[in-house]
């Protein structure tokens, strides 16, 4: 294959985000899923400061890690996005019957798997990866396959830590929702308010904290992509 090459506008600024359902944002109406917030909020904010933000989202429902790589070829290598954020976990943890009790991705290769998609999305081009942690689930008393496995949460709290050993081994910057929920359902809001009745997908309230959350982590990122910016341009001239 011959070189890609991308067509951009001038001071455009690409952010790709790069996940499952939490992105996509399963049973809520787009323009209450915090990808669309967050892409809203950074594009009035830094058209200031001379930034066409460019967020675009190519989250599929139920994909794994071991599907991401799949895509990433062409969702963020072909496109070279000059910021990924990258959320999976919580379908790789599960527990399928027809599995007999194993994930649908074990956590050796769901380490692996965040590490490489990392690697990959530093590897062409993005100057900063953010990589998210799961927020926790209300699945927490019955064991997934029939029994044999874990409960959902208990599953999701392990493939959490392993997100954490992958940012710190391939140098991403970690977003710690999982933390997040944790300090806000300490403070006294119900994790149910969070998320829909099935205890697993982020509710409009659930989509607003991951934005709260996430925009001024990937707003500051971007502001000093711009500050950079204009110290090239004022060298140059």
């Amino acid at each position: 294959m011959g070189t890609v090459t991308v067509e951009r506008e001038p001071q455009e600024v690409r952010v790709y985000v790069f996940g499952d359902s939490l992105c996509f944002g399963q049973y809520v109406s787009p323009h209450h899923v915090w990808v669309t917030l967050l892409s809203a909020a950074l594009e009035r904010d830094l058209a200031p400061h001379g930034l066409k933000v460019l967020v675009q989202n190519p989250s599929v429902n139920g994909n794994t890690t071991r599907q991401a790589l799949e895509r990433a070829p062409y969702d963020f290598q072909a496109h070279r996005p000059d910021f990924v954020f990258i959320l999976f976990g919580l379908n790789d943890c599960n527990h399928w019957d027809t599995d007999l009790g194993h994930p649908r991705v074990s956590i050796e290769a769901f380490r692996d798997n965040m590490a490489e998609l990392i690697r990959r999305a530093f590897q062409h081009g993005a100057g900063k990866v953010f990589v998210a942690t799961n927020h926790p689930l209300l699945r927490t008393t019955v064991k997934l396959a029939n029994g044999l496995g874990p409960t959902y949460e208990e599953s999701n709290r392990r493939y959490a830590a392993v997100i954490h050993e992958a940012v710190q081994q391939e140098g991403a910057t970690l977003i710690d929702t999982r933390a997040a929920f944790e300090a806000t359902v300490a403070d006294g809001r119900p994790l149910a308010e969070l998320l829909l009745p099935d205890g697993l997908h982020l509710s409009e309230a659930g989509h607003e904290l991951y934005f709260q959350l996430i925009y001024p982590i990937v707003a500051c990122a971007l502001l000093d992509y711009a500050a950079q910016a204009g110290h090239t341009a004022m060298r140059q001239a």
